[in-house]
């Protein structure tokens, strides 16, 4: 402050380039996420949706069969779930116009899934308790669920807390499995 008069210096926003996938992801949770809940007749305000970018359940691992992968992005509005994985057209998995997603996405949906509809607010902070009573009915090809205390049980707790604070119910119906296709109309493609 000088003389009574204080100046703003106005900073500006360096520009950040990207491509690829993760990008494109990033870019349309920025300016497309009312399409995307557009599409499910979500009228939750974008602003009142939680969003997790590139969340991380662990990587492949032959040594820790707990872990399952990562999403693009999870959004979360005041009515569904999102689990989102983007694809783009320049991908050898795009072929033909036609996309195939690997076992282990799917199987990183109906696993998130399954944690989704069988957490409750209660197992806060109380991740063992959690694990035995549901390890049982936890059946998906040799994975299992995560030690109490390690990164992955950390982050699952606090993913699916916050998810069960801002959407109250959740129930396989409200989960919803988003594929986002990039595509070039340069390059003529078309989604899949």
């Amino acid at each position: 402050m000088r003389g009574g008069i204080s100046r703003r210096v106005a900073t500006k926003m360096s520009k950040i380039f990207g491509y690829g996938e993760d990008a494109f992801t990033l870019w349309s949770l920025k300016k497309h996420i009312s399409k995307i809940l557009g599409e499910f007749r979500d009228e939750t305000v974008p602003s009142e949706s939680l969003i997790f970018y590139r969340p991380s359940f662990g990587r492949r691992s032959r040594k820790d069969s707990s872990v399952f992968g990562e999403f693009d992005a999870i959004i979360v509005s005041l009515k569904n779930v999102y689990l989102i994985e983007s694809k783009w057209d320049n991908l050898s998995e795009f072929s033909k116009n036609e996309l195939v997603l690997r076992d282990e996405q799917i199987l990183r949906h109906r696993i998130f899934s399954w944690y989704l509809t069988n957490w409750d607010k209660k197992y806060s902070g109380h991740w063992e308790s959690f694990a035995e009573k549901h390890q049982d009915n936890f059946k998906f090809d040799g994975k299992t669920m995560p030690q109490k205390g390690s990164l992955l049980a950390t982050n699952l707790e606090y993913i699916l807390t916050r998810s069960m604070e801002h959407c109250k119910k959740i129930t396989y119906d409200n989960i919803k499995n988003v594929l986002l296709f990039f595509y070039s109309s340069k390059k003529k493609s078309k989604p899949p």
